[in-house]
């Protein structure tokens, strides 16, 4: 039997010893049932908010567009911009819009809007609002037409601005009459009600037909920016270099990302918190494994004496130890992951926990299970089980053989 095999060996003699006492075996238990309440605790978790952020970025994408440009275009710029976006392998629909702020007047109630300017038909190829119309239809807002806007969800509920009615839009910019300088103003009726699902575009942002917005923010045939798609949403960021230094000066480039990077970069924080969180649970645990390790050399001190003046080196008692440590430990693991991955799926098929829909937009909560966190949790529950065998292996490797022998 080669070294490997025999400390394996004696590992799994001395576990299986232990069984025969009622307190080892408890003591034992509780050490896996830790290790696994932890891991299957901190994967449940993780998988968790991978959904909501995945779901978030869903939304976001959709109400949006995997890159966005802006500047000033004149009717040339456009055209510019247009084809050197096209000319890019990455990119797959491009769409021109024009975009304001705005104040929007209904039956007494005023609020602060941002006005999108779009071409229905090119929009839909490069996010999902075609799909996400809640009522009423898009074609008040074909080419040619200027008094058609539709209405996030959420405006129009807090406007009292349902399919039909009419909503007057106040530009910031004013207009010369006889009488003065006066805000420009247009009546608009209400031909649809979009729920992106995502608050801040339902609750703030109206749309309207691209040319009504070039004539309310005076912008002639120009535009302001345009959303792009992309082959592969993970090629954002490389297109997005490449497409600044084709662009030039005077032009911006975001991915969706960077539209909304603290939303991103909270998500993110959240994350790395609550992994360090419930890592302790783990740690917890490992500490149990420790002591019980550490009673363990106690009751094998004769045994481990009696390794030693066979031959034994203190490395190889360490090895017994560690092996022990990551026996436990990783059972531990193993039915941490087995709990985790079945509480997923419990989760994702069956409406445990409903979430109510006028805050979150979801019936359920989502879950999306990730290697990377799957090998990151493991790695921890291994880790941390085999750091708690440090102290336990060294002290039983200190032990002196003829002492142990005599007195064990």
């Amino acid at each position: 039997m080669d070294r490997e095999r025999l400390e394996l060996f004696l590992a799994l003699r001395y576990l299986r010893a232990r069984r025969k006492g009622l307190f080892a075996m408890v003591t034992t238990a509780i050490g896996v049932a830790g290790v696994t309440v932890g891991v299957a605790a901190l994967l449940t978790t993780l998988s968790v908010m991978n959904g909501f952020q995945t779901d978030i970025q869903k939304k976001i994408v959709g109400a949006q567009a995997h890159l966005t440009v802006y500047g000033s275009m004149s009717a040339e710029g456009r055209s510019h911009v247009e084809k050197t976006l096209l000319a890019d392998p990455d990119v797959a629909a491009a769409a021109p819009f024009v975009l304001g702020q705005a104040i929007v007047n209904s039956k007494g109630r005023s609020l602060g809007v941002v006005l999108k300017g779009l071409d229905p038909k090119r929009e839909f190829a490069v996010n999902d609002l075609g799909s996400n119309l809640r009522e009423g239809g898009w074609e008040g807002l074909a080419a040619g037409t200027t008094t058609g806007v539709v209405l996030g969800v959420e405006l129009s509920a807090n406007m009292s601005a349902p399919v039909g009615s009419e909503v007057v839009l106040v530009s910031p910019k004013s207009v010369s009459t006889p009488l003065g300088l006066l805000p420009r103003m247009q009546r608009f009726k209400v031909v649809g009600v979009l729920h992106t699902g995502y608050y801040e575009y339902d609750a703030t942002t109206a749309y309207t037909s691209l040319e009504a917005a070039q004539k309310f923010f005076a912008v002639e045939e120009g535009a302001t920016g345009f959303g792009v798609r992309l082959k592969e949403i993970g090629r954002a960021d490389a297109a997005a270099d490449r497409l600044r230094e084709a662009l030039g000066f005077g032009y911006f480039v975001r991915t969706f990302k960077q539209m909304n990077r603290t939303l991103f970069a909270a998500l993110k924080l959240e994350k790395a918190v609550m992994f360090i969180i419930l890592t302790l649970i783990i740690l917890v645990a490992s500490l149990n494994i420790a002591s019980n390790l550490i009673l363990l050399g106690v009751e094998k001190t004769r045994d481990i004496g009696l390794l030693r003046a066979m031959g034994a080196t203190p490395a190889q008692v360490r090895r017994i130890f560690w092996n022990l440590g990551l026996l436990i430990g990783g059972a531990g693991v193993v039915g941490g992951m087995l709990l985790g991955l079945l509480l997923c799926w419990v989760i994702y098929r069956y409406p445990i926990v409903e979430l109510p829909g006028d805050i979150y937009y979801l019936s359920r909560v989502p879950v999306s299970v990730q290697i990377r966190d799957v090998a990151a949790v493991t790695l921890s529950g291994l880790l941390l089980s085999l750091l708690a065998t440090i102290y336990p292996a060294s002290r039983a490797s200190k032990v002196n053989p003829v002492e142990a022998i005599h007195y064990g």
